[in-house]
């Protein structure tokens, strides 16, 4: 999944000229958190309603006044995206710098924004979760082969799979799956009859 498909656009942008009460009231309106800001048309940074709360607070030793330009309470320089970044790829900059959104860019032109809802959606997409299935858990061994082999498996008995997610755990590649049965625990059973370390559904302790 490419960072084009999950942005929002068009982008509502502030002037650098605007004022820090322009931008609030604008913030306001929208139910927006992130504002790019433009000069002359060219991104220059990045406004966010934590940025006017710091910088117009009482406890700041000096506040800056409602009028005063937002140029002067902005993030510069913004870090961008490019649409053709891989989601998880921006998912990673916004978590390593702790920042809410990535204005993203193509060729020097701000063509959309990124923000925490946006990844949010993109892993609801990419788990499956937002179409009809269930969900089954496998632990598998380190080792090729394996994965193939449980798709195999659910192959043989019709089982079609929406997605799949792994991650490395110290004893297993945990593998996340969604399929299109609904008879997810006589399902499970069955792999564990062929030896799978199913880990969800979590078996009954009268099913031992």
């Amino acid at each position: 999944m490419l960072v084009k498909e999950m942005m929002r656009r068009p982008v509502t942008v502030v002037s650098a000229e605007a004022t820090i009460g322009e931008a609030y009231q604008l913030l306001q309106d929208r139910g927006f958190r992130h504002l790019p800001v433009v000069d002359r048309g060219r991104l220059v940074g990045v406004l966010t309603d934590r940025d006017l709360r710091l910088a117009t607070s009482s406890l700041c030793q000096n506040p800056h006044p409602a009028g005063d330009p937002v140029s002067a309470v902005m993030s510069s320089p913004p870090l961008t995206a490019d649409p053709l970044d891989p989601v998880e790829d921006a998912a990673r900059i916004m978590r390593e710098h702790k920042i809410g959104c990535l204005p993203v860019v193509d060729g020097g032109e701000l063509v959309g924004i990124l923000t925490g809802m946006d990844l949010l959606d993109a892993l609801m997409i990419l788990t499956g979760v937002t179409k009809p299935s269930s969900r089954l858990e496998v632990a598998l061994a380190d080792r090729p082969g394996e994965l193939a082999r449980l798709t195999a498996f659910l192959a043989e008995r019709h089982v079609n799979i929406h997605s799949i997610l792994t991650y490395p755990s110290p004893e297993a590649v945990r593998t996340v799956l969604r399929v299109d049965s609904n008879q997810i625990r006589p399902l499970a059973d069955e792999l564990r009859r062929a030896e799978f370390e199913v880990l969800w559904p979590i078996q009954k302790p009268w099913q031992h």
